[in-house]
């Protein structure tokens, strides 16, 4: 990873900067969406910390079993050591998700509104942390000119692959959320959207393979895919969303948000090619 500074004995690595200042964005976004659908700002702020924990415990157990089992269970100890990597974005969502079912039970809150509220941020927040990842593609068979070259190798940036990916999926929930049908309409095109997405980053990254070219992620992927649609038309077919509960004003996106979306995707390329 790549170290900004040091405070003391401490280091302060690109990737973690880029995921707190992802979770800023996205925590500004949420709030703005819970306002609108006129949730309880403080449950959603418990909710956020408390699904953070759940997604960062979860994405370490995730790639832990699934991605390296056999190296953690020769070196046990090294299931701590976070710092040499190993999280597994999928795992992540996966905890969180179960975290948020089990709280929003608990504290009386509608998880699929909850859910809508936070889709925008959560894939906001993940476009601004995939820049500072160190983790990069496969060789390029060609040259390209958006290539990295690293240790004398030209890479796929599948970094900045996925942030631009994440970022267009953003734009896409951000003009979507005035219209939605129902109640988890937003979170369901979230999930959806971003499988296909890691699941097309995946064509140029290394991982475990399942069978052929098919790794554990794409694995991943296509079962996240198809059991969130399942309870998507569950959901519908048996009503426990009220339509008539879903927000049908007509949101506009202002210019000047088009223009900070815009110079955000630019500015995270820009300074992905300036540190690399």
């Amino acid at each position: 990873m790549i170290e900004l500074f040091r405070i003391g004995h401490f280091s302060i690595y690109l990737f973690g900067v880029t995921i707190v200042l992802g979770m800023l964005a996205g925590l500004i976004i949420m709030l703005k969406e819970a306002k609108r659908k006129e949730l309880n700002l403080d449950q959603m702020m418990n909710l956020t910390i408390y699904s953070i924990i759940a997604g960062m415990l979860g994405a370490r157990i995730f790639y832990v079993l699934v991605f390296n089992l056999d190296f953690y269970l020769q070196n046990p100890i090294k299931v701590f050591a976070l710092r040499d990597g190993g999280l597994s974005i999928q795992g992540g969502l996966i905890f969180s998700i179960l975290f948020a079912i089990f709280y929003t039970r608990k504290k009386n809150m509608h998880f699929w509104k909850a859910a809508d509220a936070f889709a925008p941020g959560i894939i906001l927040g993940q476009a601004i942390g995939r820049v500072g990842c160190d983790v990069f593609g496969v060789p390029m068979k060609e040259v390209y000119p958006w290539g990295v070259l690293v240790n004398g190798q030209l890479l796929h940036p599948t970094q900045i692959y996925e942030a631009l990916l994440n970022f267009a999926l953003f734009l896409y929930l951000w003009k979507r959320r005035g219209r939605a049908k129902y109640n988890g309409e937003i979170f369901v095109h979230y999930i959806i959207g971003f499988s296909i997405i890691r699941a097309i980053v995946e064509i140029f990254r290394v991982n475990p393979l399942v069978f052929a070219n098919i790794t554990v992620a794409h694995v991943t992927s296509l079962i996240i895919i198809v059991t969130t649609l399942l309870i998507s038309r569950t959901i519908k077919e048996k009503n426990l969303i009220s339509v008539s509960n879903v927000s049908q004003e007509t949101v506009s996106i202002p210019f000047v948000e088009y223009l900070v979306i815009f110079s955000m995707t630019i500015a995270g390329v820009w300074f992905y090619y300036f540190i690399h």
